[in-house]
């Protein structure tokens, strides 16, 4: 895949992985669209990068996915990327009951509802454009679940089947299919759970995991891992099981 000359589309493109990704396409020569919830972010970002396109977008909401891929097809109809980043992390504890499942908002619903009919409404827009592809970001969790965040690591894992059986289809009409498998990364996810954990803290910056990502991208490597998200790619499902018990040992 080349980085120059592309169209992008970024949900979930005012921080964390989302705007990394958005800037090192910018920076690489590419027009770059960002959608998010927060205005004043999206402002702040354009005052940053003034070649940059925004766009208030709560992935979410039925009708904002709607009319933002009517407003890609009218606006922008070189459109040949979707990065399909756009999520939230929260910390949910089915012994209470579905209580803290209902008093939030939807994992399933921003994590893998979203990208699912976003992907749908663009790929009509895609076919026939130079170098098609779409680009998930689903998690280390959607291969390796932590217990304290059974929805998301659902969620994630759900993307990576979505990944799989996506680029099965597209590759019959040209678009590539990418799934970026991060592991823990310092960005604004998950807040409350990361406060309650003694504000945790990944040691792993965005825009260095993102180098890695661009690195795979122009290799056209179809998953792209890091750190152990990477290992978790090629692990047997002993290791994978192995990594489970170690990883919720103290849940």
């Amino acid at each position: 895949m080349k980085l120059s000359g592309n169209v992008v589309l970024v949900t979930g493109g005012t921080s964390g992985i989302g705007l990394a990704m958005a800037e090192a396409f910018l920076n690489s020569g590419s027009e770059v669209i960002i959608c998010g919830r927060r205005e004043a972010r999206l402002r702040e970002l354009q005052h940053k990068h003034p070649q940059l396109h925004a766009r208030r977008c709560d992935v979410a909401d039925a009708a904002d996915r709607f009319a933002l891929a009517d407003w890609i097809g009218a606006n922008f109809k070189s459109l040949n990327v979707l990065i399909n980043n756009a999520g939230i992390q929260r910390d949910i504890d089915f012994t209470h009951g579905v209580d803290d499942y209902l008093r939030g908002p939807s994992e399933i619903a921003i994590n893998l509802e979203a990208p699912i009919v976003l992907s749908g409404l663009l790929i009509p827009q895609l076919i026939g454009k130079r170098e098609p592809a779409i680009i998930n970001v689903s998690s280390g969790l959607g291969f390796v679940p932590a217990a304290r965040m059974p929805v998301y690591s659902a969620t994630k894992a759900g993307m990576h089947a979505f990944s799989m059986a996506l680029r099965h289809q597209l590759a019959k009409v040209g678009i590539k299919v990418f799934e970026i498998v991060p592991p823990a990364v310092d960005t604004e996810l998950n807040p409350q759970g990361r406060a309650q954990r003694g504000n945790f803290k990944a040691n792993l910056e965005p825009d260095v995991f993102v180098a890695a990502v661009l690195h795979g991208l122009t290799a056209d490597a179809p998953e792209i891992g890091y750190g152990m998200a990477a290992a978790m790619l090629k692990a047997s499902r002993a290791d994978l099981d192995q990594s489970f018990e170690q990883m919720n040992s103290r849940w």
